[in-house]
C-alpha cells in the first residue's frame, strides 16, 4: 500500500466525518456549500465506476462505498432533511459550478491515459476534483463566518 494514498485517504475520511458530526449533531448546514458537496459527489461516482465489475483489495472497496456513500448522504441531508435544509444559505452559495464541468470533461477527453469510457470519466473525476473545492472557498471568502468545525473540514479536505 502507498503511503500518499494512505495518507491522502484518511484525511478525506477525516474531513468527511467532521462534516458529517457537525451536520448530524448540530442539525446545520451553514456554511457548507452544496455545489461543493454536489461536485464531490460526482467526482466519486465517475471515479468508482469499476465498483461493481473490478476488485482490487478489500480497502479499496470498503473506501470507494465511503467515499460515495457519503458523498452522497451529505449532499442528501443538505437538499432534504427537515432541519439541515432550512439552514443552508442559498443566497450566499452562487458559485456557478455547472461551469466547472465542461472545461474538465473536454480536458478529460483530450488527455486520459486510454480512450474508453471508463478512463475518461477517471480523468474526469481527477480534473473536476481539483476544482471541487472552489465553490466552499468562495462560499467561505463571502460569509467570512466560518466556525470550527466548517474551518476543520477545508483543511483536513485541502
Amino acid at each position: 500500500m502507498n503511503i500518499f494514498r494512505l495518507a491522502g485517504d484518511m484525511t478525506h475520511l477525516a474531513s468527511v466525518l467532521v462534516l458529517l458530526l457537525k451536520i448530524h449533531t448540530i442539525k446545520s448546514c451553514a456554511g457548507v456549500s452544496l455545489k461543493t458537496q454536489e461536485l464531490y459527489a460526482l467526482v466519486f461516482a465517475t471515479r468508482y465506476l469499476d465498483i461493481f465489475v473490478s476488485y482490487y483489495s478489500v480497502y479499496n472497496t470498503l473506501m470507494k462505498l465511503i467515499f460515495l456513500g457519503s458523498s452522497f448522504s451529505i449532499v442528501w441531508y443538505i437538499r432534504h432533511h427537515r432541519i439541515v435544509r432550512r439552514s443552508y444559505d442559498k443566497d450566499q452559495d452562487t458559485f456557478r459550478h455547472l461551469f466547472l464541468l465542461l472545461p474538465c470533461l473536454l480536458l478529460a477527453l483530450v488527455i486520459n491515459e486510454k480512450f474508453t469510457f471508463r478512463e475518461v470519466m477517471w480523468a474526469f473525476s481527477i480534473y473536476l476534483e481539483a476544482v471541487a473545492i472552489l465553490p466552499q472557498l468562495v462560499l467561505l471568502q463571502r460569509t467570512r463566518n466560518i466556525d470550527n468545525l466548517t474551518g476543520q473540514y477545508v483543511v483536513l479536505l485541502g
